[in-house]
């Protein structure tokens, strides 16, 4: 495709909605987990020039990689980095260096690369049911849908006000809905004080180059326990999420670039750049567009935003953390109000399957975590097992 003619596709693609929903994937991924790729930074003793060049390399690994798959496949394919595994390296950092460090996230995103060109990831999602991913993406974002009602004990003007918005929004304008309830939230936190903007101010990030060291101890405790726990807690309700919106992506290549920008990007201090999980349900919504051949614009969009974030690193971040928490939660929890209500109808629609997929749902909304891995990976897990043991022999 010529430069002129992407150029006219995505003017045609683009939608007030799509940068609504690219916007607030953003906001939620980097609101709800920057602070712990600022401590596991500062877990392998950064400078603060080497922890701005880690929010560098994320923000430009995840803005790019989310960009260039969504414009080649045509569909959100929304990346991030690695919550959890920001937390492993969190909890297992005591007495490695950051250059130890650097040498395990090769390894990791190695790992992951291989896992996804080889196709054996792909492989082995072909025996997840349909309805127990819905029921895991569900359970995931379930959290998120309470936690509207959650932030409404604290802030009920505030809550009250963009429920009431989004819901004649609903009624009225469906497509705008939340940009509606956005714009009322904005306003109302300027007005009450708590949008503190002022304290913004413009600063170009540079990346700093780690040169990584190996050794055996870092690849047991940082690198296969990064590649186990981004696998399992990111990549896998990625892909279910991808699928459970209707779209049938290219696993394994998919994941494979996300391994590969890593690799490229690891000695900068990009430890893990992968499929989005949560932020990701709202790029695939409705809420992005109500045709869904247009939707990855949204997923690129949010490319855009990564990528600003990564470029202009201490700004960004000031400006994100600037939102007050309870219009966070908000936003949020209504931007997932549609994909959590289709998720438990894809869930519960087949009866023989309906019991195990309420055990991977509640497995997974209860946060079980056990050997460092999520809970979305046990509420897989749990579903397949009573899955076998209510149908094995079977007609």
């Amino acid at each position: 495709m010529s430069p002129f003619a992407l150029l006219s596709s995505l003017v045609k693609d683009f939608s007030i909605s799509a940068l609504v929903a690219g916007f607030v994937t953003v906001l939620v991924g980097f609101t709800s987990s920057a602070v712990l790729v600022f401590q596991a930074a500062q877990s392998f003793a950064a400078s603060p020039e080497q922890m701005s060049s880690w929010l560098w390399a994320l923000g430009v690994g995840m803005g790019l990689s989310g960009m260039l798959l969504s414009l080649y496949y045509k569909i959100p394919v929304a990346t991030a980095w690695s919550t959890p595994g920001a937390a492993i390296l969190i909890a297992g950092a005591n007495g490695f260096t950051i250059h130890e460090a650097i040498g395990a996230f090769l390894l990791s995103s190695a790992l992951i690369a291989i896992a996804g060109f080889s196709g054996w990831f792909e492989r082995a999602l072909k025996y997840i049911p349909v309805s127990l991913a819905a029921a895991m993406l569900a359970g995931i974002l379930l959290q998120f849908g309470l936690n509207v009602f959650t932030a409404l004990q604290g802030s009920p003007v505030l809550v009250l006000c963009m429920l009431l918005v989004y819901l004649l929004g609903k009624r009225l304008l469906p497509r705008y809905a939340i940009l509606l309830a956005l714009v009322v939230g904005i306003i109302i936190c300027l007005m009450q004080g708590e949008l503190h903007v002022m304290t913004v101010s413009l600063q170009f990030t540079l990346p700093v180059w780690i040169s990584p060291q190996w050794s055996w101890q870092a690849m047991i405790s940082l690198a296969l326990p990064l590649f186990v726990v981004t696998m399992a807690s990111q990549n896998l309700p990625g892909v279910a999420m991808i699928q459970a919106a209707g779209y049938r992506s290219p696993t394994s290549s998919v994941v494979g670039w996300t391994g590969a920008a890593t690799i490229l990007l690891a000695p900068f201090g990009a430890f893990a750049i992968n499929l989005a999980a949560i932020s990701a349900a709202i790029s695939l919504g409705t809420e992005a567009h109500p045709n869904p051949t247009r939707r990855y614009m949204a997923a690129v969009i949010a490319g855009l935003f990564y990528l600003l974030i990564g470029l202009f690193g201490a700004t960004v971040a000031t400006l994100f953390l600037a939102f007050p928490k309870p219009l966070v939660f908000a936003i949020a929890g209504l931007a997932l109000f549609g994909t959590i209500a289709s998720s438990l109808a894809n869930a519960l629609t087949i009866e023989r399957e309906r019991e195990a997929a309420l055990i991977t749902f509640l497995v997974t909304a209860s946060g079980l975590s056990l050997a460092g891995i999520g809970s979305a990976f046990w509420g897989l897990i749990a579903g397949i097992a009573s899955l076998l043991i209510l149908n094995t022999g079977r007609r």
